[in-house]
């Protein structure tokens, strides 16, 4: 008797929870569908939810043009904070520049460009002597940061391993960190003197006498700038001399 009495008490408590799960169920199922006729009714010309199949259709139809319509100009929006931040920036107005790309980054995150020219605008933010030592260090992190976006979107995109690898020579002293960047940028970009000359200077801080050299070498057998061959000729007597002691 006793066992029939407790069998008899959990079927009841399994009834009653499942009734209970049933109304909350139910009750989400009526939360939802009275967001959703609210939301249709606010779209109605009559402020009341529409009673026939093709009034439910057109109140969809203008709900769908609406987002729509939201989507297309949050997209121009940041189109637009795009051509400011490059407008700005060629203008040299760093500060400015850096704002308006961060806000079009907000609605294009995945823009490798957009992530090239944050970098650009906070490494050429980051020296000025109105900043901290602090916020000069934090405007080149988030220089380095956005070269490293960019080139995780395009691993290829050459202005991007050109900008972090000049960042990682000349402002950062972490010369062997360029050294993978610019050697790809120079397999895509093969006669480009610029380039070659940052991983030269990379190579000479790593002590990589040989290889600075042999790169001053082939700027020489490439350009015609007298200018250029100078400083090339300069630079590869200080790599020989630290390569000979």
């Amino acid at each position: 008797m006793m066992t029939r009495k407790k069998t008899g008490k959990s079927v009841v408590v399994l009834i009653v929870l499942a009734a209970a799960l049933a109304a909350l169920f139910v009750g989400r199922k009526i939360a939802v569908r009275n967001s959703l006729a609210a939301r249709i009714a606010a779209l109605s010309p009559r402020g009341a939810p529409p009673q026939t199949i093709e009034d439910l259709r057109k109140a969809i139809s203008l709900y769908e043009a609406k987002i729509e319509g939201h989507v297309k100009d949050a997209a121009q929006t940041g189109v637009y904070w795009k051509i400011l931040g490059s407008r700005l920036l060629d203008k040299k107005l760093h500060g400015e520049a850096l704002e308006a790309l961060e806000e079009a980054a907000r609605y294009y995150p995945e823009d490798e460009t957009i992530q090239y020219l944050i970098g650009v605008s906070a490494g050429n933010l980051a020296p000025s002597e109105y900043f901290s030592p602090g916020e000069q260090e934090e405007h080149y992190r988030v220089s380095e940061q956005a070269y490293l976006r960019a080139i995780a979107i395009d691993g290829r995109y050459s202005k991007a391993l050109y900008g972090l690898s000049v960042l990682y020579v000349f402002n950062l002293n972490r010369p062997a960190d360029a050294v993978p960047y610019m050697e790809l940028f120079l397999d895509i970009n093969k006669n480009d003197t610029d380039g070659m000359f940052v991983l030269a200077a990379a190579y000479y801080l790593t002590e990589q006498y040989q290889a600075s050299v042999d790169l001053y070498d082939r700027i020489l057998g490439l350009t015609r700038d007298a200018q250029v061959k100078e400083q090339a000729e300069q630079n590869k007597q200080r790599a020989m001399d630290a390569w000979y002691g």
